[in-house]
């Protein structure tokens, strides 16, 4: 048994539990080892109501006063009554476990540990765990890992197969021994990140991860670069009247920042070698536009370019706004769809035109990569960042054309120059810093939750109007341990609240592709109010008709992320608005968080965040996630990508082979991570 062995093999997990396992991206016991915990919990001695704090999660020993009341609110059940001890009484609150009526009697004393909030001269506690006193007494002190869950997965089931996984599986040679590094033993940091003893250890056991994390990251797109970066321009391009016209009778001017970028990319066209290049430009900065004037370049001098979409929706909104460009600015070019929910007969139509040479600009999803797609002169390749460490399907699609094609990566990721050269190092780029000047820039408030039936009635108004709305929550389902509202319940909650001729849905990653196009297509068609997700709309669909933006837990989320967020609004000619709720109004939250109020610009914003996030800040929802990271923030983290950075240069300079003797530790872990992250081996 290895680390590249199935779950499976683990004495414990079934089929059953497998296929759950599998629900969290978990496969082989390489991805168990590496499922790190998101969270720690630390037990501490329960307190009194009297010494009750206000926003924080605690634990009291309380008895049960009275009975407990069981109600039902539009699918939902709510059991709520009173527990207390000596020094005062606190009134709990349970959704959707209607069994602890039976179990939770009068004078049954139990540990409660939960959210403690205060509601006029009240405190209440809602969701609360229950502990048994002996139970308790045996997690204080101690740091338990909290994972991500599922349905039917839990934590403490996962704690028990990691301690199985990390008992059996032999231990790696550490790659970097011998070098003078300040960093933790390699297999002694993959046990420590589960199961710590203090939150120092915790940092340093993270500290190394991340670096490893980066660093084959970084050394893998150090060598694509350098096997990649110097070739011929097979497909040089002139630039053509057809792109002047759409820039001259477009019905807004084009900034400074979108000529600069555009000028850049008709040169790369135009030289001696095949462009490699990154558009990065803040949400609603104009990129589109930019990646539509290469697509009619590359058509027009008699080649095919392709887009690809990160969703379904997304590349079918593409299709439709440039089937109109054309039409409105009479260019005749061939465009033609492609993606997997297409019926057999479509997509065989479909890949007839692309082979044929027929079809000169080609939308589609990963569906375009696929085996059975042949592409008869295809010279442009414009990807999303979705699809980035896009060396796989970059690769893919060059082996798809005879001479490698010009490739554009379109990023609304607004990451600090400094880092940018380093992530993308293998792209010249371009920056559009400027927002195009008829935008209304989006009204922004930070509060708590005490503001939440306000922020309600201000969505049912904005509804009323006919405008649409989006509230994130950072879950999906219920996890244990974690206090964040969640996508499924969410929406029960608020179909209870709002009056059934206000329709809401909910959208999530785990749901079938399928699921999600349906609903993403619902709400841009206007039939859908109200969309509760999670970050899956980061990168959905247009929809100028929504105005409102509201992100529960704010304070999981990294700046730079809630900005990506909040430029799902403010696309139309209506006013927008975001709220941002945070659930700790703690004082650092609400500085940290009133930074999206003082501006609207990406750049600064993720500058700013940079400067605030300190190395203890890791436990919100990451914000560099496109780029398989399991742990690493480049934010956060920026020190140890720029370490990371600077060994996997010195490395590729030496022996960018891995061909040394002192060098095959490392070789062995580097075709792990390319197995593990693309498939295959890459030496």
């Amino acid at each position: 048994m290895d680390a590249s062995s199935q779950i499976t093999e683990l004495k414990g997990i079934g089929e059953k539990t497998a296929a759950l396992f599998h629900r969290v991206g978990v496969y082989s016991l390489w991805d168990l080892m590496t499922y790190y915990p998101r969270d720690y919990e630390s037990f501490k001695e329960p307190v009194s109501v009297s010494q009750c704090c206000d926003g924080s999660i605690q634990a009291l020993r309380l008895s049960i006063l009275g009975t407990l009341e069981l109600r039902h609110v539009r699918g939902l059940s709510i059991l709520t009554g009173f527990a207390g001890d000596e020094t005062g009484r606190i009134q709990v609150t349970w959704f959707n476990m209607p069994y602890l009526k039976k179990t939770l009697r009068a004078g049954s004393l139990y540990v409660f540990r939960g959210p403690v909030k205060k509601k006029g001269q009240t405190y209440v506690m809602e969701q609360p765990k229950l502990y048994k006193d002996e139970e308790y007494r045996k997690l204080i002190s101690k740091m338990q890992p909290v994972y991500s869950v599922t349905k039917g997965l839990t934590s403490s089931g996962i704690t028990k197969m990691v301690t199985k996984a990390l008992k059996e599986v032999p231990e790696y040679e550490d790659y970097l021994s011998g070098m003078d590094l300040p960093l933790m033993e390699m297999n002694r940091a993959m046990r420590t990140m589960h199961f710590p003893t203090n939150y120092d250890e915790v940092c340093e056991a993270r500290r190394r991860l991340v670096f490893d994390e980066f660093f084959f990251f970084i050394f893998g797109i150090r060598r694509f670069k350098e096997e990649n970066s110097r070739e011929i321009n097979h497909f040089p391009m002139m630039e053509v009247s057809q792109t002047c016209r759409i820039v001259e009778q477009l019905p807004y001017k084009l900034t400074g920042a979108q000529m600069r970028a555009w000028q850049e990319i008709m040169k790369d066209l135009s030289g001696a070698h095949a462009m490699n290049r990154l558009v990065q430009g803040d949400v609603g900065s104009g990129k589109t536009i930019i990646a539509v004037l290469a697509l009619v370049t590359a058509g027009c001098n008699g080649y095919q370019g392709v887009m690809m979409a990160p969703t379904e929706v997304l590349a079918i909104q593409h299709m439709e706004s440039l089937s109109r460009m054309f039409a409105e600015y009479g260019i005749s070019l061939n465009c033609v769809l492609l993606t997997g929910s297409m019926t057999a007969k479509e997509k065989r139509e479909a890949r007839g035109l692309i082979a044929s040479g027929e079809a000169s600009i080609i939308i589609g999803t990963h569906a375009l990569i696929q085996d059975n797609v042949e592409y008869k002169n295809l010279a442009l390749v414009i990807t999303d960042e979705q699809h980035r460490f896009g060396v796989k399907q970059r690769e893919i699609l060059a082996h798809k054309t005879s001479c490698t094609p010009h490739v554009l990566v379109m990023s609304a990721t607004p990451i600090p120059r400094t880092l940018a050269i380093i992530i993308y190092g293998d792209l010249d780029i371009s920056v559009i810093n400027e927002l195009p000047g008829e935008r209304l820039p989006v009204k922004n408030c930070v509060v708590d939750t005490g503001y939440r039936p306000k922020a309600y009635e201000f969505i049912g108004k904005e509804v009323r109007q006919g405008r649409q709305v989006y509230i994130i929550c950072p879950m999906v389902e219920e996890s244990e341990g974690i206090e964040a509202e969640n996508v499924v319940d969410y929406t029960k909650r608020l179909r209870g609240i709002f009056p059934a001729e206000i329709c809401v849905e909910y959208l999530h990653g785990k749901m079938r592709p399928k699921e999600k196009n349906e609903i993403m297509t619902r709400f841009a068609q206007g039939d859908i109010h109200v969309l509760v997700s999670t970050t899956v709309v980061e990168v959905g669909v247009n929809v100028p008709n929504a105005t409102v933006m509201m992100v529960e837990n704010s304070e999981r989320f990294g700046l730079a992320q809630l900005h990506q967020l909040r430029g799902r609004v403010g696309r139309g000619r209506h006013q927008s608005y975001c709220i941002f709720m945070s659930g700790n109004g703690g004082k650092d939250t609400m500085q940290r968080l009133s930074i999206l109020n003082r501006s609207n610009d990406g750049f600064k914003i993720a500058e700013e965040d940079l400067k605030l996030r300190g190395p203890g800040d890791f436990f919100g929802l990451r914000q560099s996630g496109d780029m398989n990271f399991k742990i690493g923030d480049i934010y956060t983290d920026a020190e140890i990508l720029k370490s990371a950075a600077a060994l996997a240069d010195q490395i590729i300079k030496e022996d960018k082979a891995l061909l040394l003797p002192e060098h095959q530790a490392m070789r062995a872990r580097f075709s792990a991570y390319m197995q593990n992250q693309f498939g295959e081996i890459s030496l």
